[in-house]
């Protein structure tokens, strides 16, 4: 994970010419009018999703995982609060959707604050829970810069602990 401010991406840039891409796009597009929707930067290797929303209270939220993308959340106006946490504080709720590039899970993790100018690049490895309100619901605008990545990464949690989520959801056969 990196949390830093646009003005700073340039340091970025050896980590690779799509994330340089990316970030060009973002440091050379003046976001302010441009509607909520998906943006093709570079067809399926490198495109923007511009969302406009309230905030949410963490209880209602979900950690989350990809393996084909790296997430460039991007905050273009408001501030929101964001989780980040790794794969030993968390389990499973729903197993990898390829077609969604989405894990979901529940567990604990920590927050950072991410405001206007800001963005925070999302790993394969790193579980995040992003549009968490700080206090009250804000509108946010942001811009998510999906960046496919080359090298896809297994995110492995014990077994034990994806077993007593799945035993939690079953029905209980005892009376």
């Amino acid at each position: 994970m990196i949390f830093d401010q646009l003005k700073n991406a340039h340091f970025y840039f050896p980590l690779g010419e799509r994330i340089a891409k990316a970030f060009q796009y973002l440091s050379q597009t003046d976001f302010t009018n441009v509607e909520p929707g998906n943006y093709e930067v570079d067809g399926e290797n490198i495109f923007a999703i511009v969302q406009q929303y309230n905030t949410k209270p963490a209880s209602t939220a979900k950690w989350e995982a990809h393996k084909k993308y790296i997430d460039i959340q991007y905050i273009v106006s408001g501030k929101e609060k964001m989780g980040f946490t790794e794969s030993k504080k968390v389990i499973v709720l729903q197993n990898y959707h390829p077609n969604n590039d989405i894990t979901i899970y529940k567990g604990e993790g920590n927050y950072l604050t991410a405001e206007e100018g800001q963005f925070v690049l999302f790993f394969p490895t790193d579980i995040h829970m992003p549009q968490l309100a700080l206090n009250i619901p804000r509108e946010v605008k942001k811009v998510v810069m999906k960046v496919r990545t080359d090298f896809v990464v297994e995110t492995k949690i014990e077994e034990s602990e994806v077993q007593v989520e799945e035993s939690e959801n079953k029905p209980s056969t005892e009376e």
